[in-house]
């Protein structure tokens, strides 16, 4: 035998000797099949991003919730016999950031995006979509979201909430000012606003732009307090500014010195129960504020088995609030992926591909009754100019009451869809 003969049995029976021992130690090496590749006794690899240590908008409860649920999926026997594997990433609310961890779900071998936040639906649309992965329960803020056919939204996102909220203003206010964020997002609400508002026979909001960042929101206080006085009817100040909401509105009872206290109001994400908490439960200046919301109010005991998974299995996460926009939503997206990959197959492999395909085609998927059955088949899309893909349009009216968010007396949930096919198109 030559030495290099002698060379390469030696190599391959080291090889051997040492897969094996690393097999009996459990080296991370799974039967079966490649991570992510989803076959029974499999590990299916799933990612949750959203911005979090940020100076704008955080969104630390979305893969707070994903890993909860990642824990508690796999207590139970996993998901159709696969074990979950939940990769976060930190977005970063950059372009950047959002195009990295979409590199990185496609570097780990992940078979879906779940329940992520990002406003930079183009940075991270675009390699998902190279590689056939779904991005299933985004947040809304992104036009893409409801553009991809690769994106499967499980609220109306932000259209469907400013377009709610022109309806909630409408039947309340003579003169209506929109605070929003000076970005390519922000450019959008308006639009959305004052369709709701035109199908109340109300004229448009006015719109005033502040910096996403801005810590000093005194110029946009004073204009919006300006615009909303002097009519015989109430004026109505909305703010949908994420995390700076508050910064706005404390900035705008300092300039009310008149005490003219017109309505103010806001949308989901950007007014919370927690916010609420912060800032003095019943005392709170965010009494009898208006909210609209996708989802019922955090109190509906449909929340109850989220609560009971936070509860359990929400380990080191003490930030993780079941009241949360961003964890209801990540558990909705959660809920949804678990029925669709249950569909498959016991000896059926779950790729990205092929867990696009169901999603394109199945029957509808029940939530607990948080949102309609959803599905995302042709047959359900929706006239919506930019927004294609909206197939839940409900949004509820709260009303923070008694330092509460409750649902608001005389209005029920509504779907906003038919108001939004009349709108211009805003994407």
């Amino acid at each position: 035998m030559t030495d290099w003969r002698r060379a390469a049995t030696l190599s391959r029976t080291l090889l051997a000797a040492a897969m094996g021992a690393c097999l009996v130690a459990g080296c991370g090496v799974i039967s079966g099949g490649s991570a992510g590749s989803g076959a029974p006794g499999d590990t299916l690899t799933v990612m949750t991003f959203a911005p979090e240590g940020t100076a704008a908008t955080n969104m630390p409860g979305m893969p707070a919730m994903a890993r909860a649920y990642e824990r508690w999926v796999n207590s139970k026997g996993g998901v159709n016999g696969r074990r979950l594997r939940v990769l976060t990433c930190n977005e970063k609310n950059t372009p950047t950031g959002a195009a990295d961890c979409a590199r990185k779900a496609i570097s780990e071998k992940a078979v879906a995006v779940v329940g992520s936040y990002s406003q930079h639906g183009r940075a991270f649309m675009a390699p998902l979509e190279a590689e056939g992965i779904p991005f299933l329960g985004g947040y809304g803020v992104s036009s893409e979201e409801f553009q991809s056919t690769l994106s499967y939204p499980v609220n109306g996102g932000q259209p469907v909430l400013l377009a709610g909220a022109g309806h909630q203003l409408g039947r309340a206010c003579g003169q209506v000012a929109l605070v929003r964020p000076d970005t390519l997002a922000g450019d959008s609400l308006p639009v959305l606003l004052n369709a709701g508002l035109r199908a109340n026979k109300m004229g448009d909001a006015s719109d005033i732009r502040a910096a996403e960042d801005s810590a000093d929101f005194a110029p946009q206080a004073r204009e919006a307090l300006s615009t909303t006085s002097g009519g015989k009817e109430r004026g109505c100040v909305t703010a949908v500014l994420g995390e700076r909401t508050e910064t706005f509105f404390d900035a705008f009872r300092r300039a009310d010195a008149q005490k003219k206290n017109p309505q103010i109001s806001s949308v989901l994400g950007s007014l919370s129960q927690s916010l609420v908490d912060r800032t003095g439960g019943r005392e709170s200046p965010f009494e009898g504020a208006y909210l609209t919301s996708w989802y019922p109010v955090s109190t509906d005991p449909l929340w109850d088995p989220m609560r009971k998974v936070i509860s359990e299995h929400a380990v080191g996460q003490d930030g993780l609030d079941a009241a949360d926009s961003g964890a209801q939503t990540t558990w909705i997206a959660y809920t949804v992926l678990n029925e669709i990959v249950n569909r498959f197959k016991n000896d059926e492999d779950v790729t990205a591909r092929k867990l696009a395909r169901a999603l394109n085609q199945s029957q509808a998927v029940a939530t607990g009754g948080l949102t309609p059955d959803l599905s995302w088949r042709y047959q359900d899309m929706r006239a919506v100019g930019g927004f294609p893909r909206i197939v839940n349009g409900r949004v509820s009216f709260q009303v923070v009451q008694a330092g509460r968010l409750v649902a608001q007396q005389g209005e029920q949930s509504m779907d906003m869809t038919p108001t939004l096919e009349q709108a211009p198109p805003t994407a």
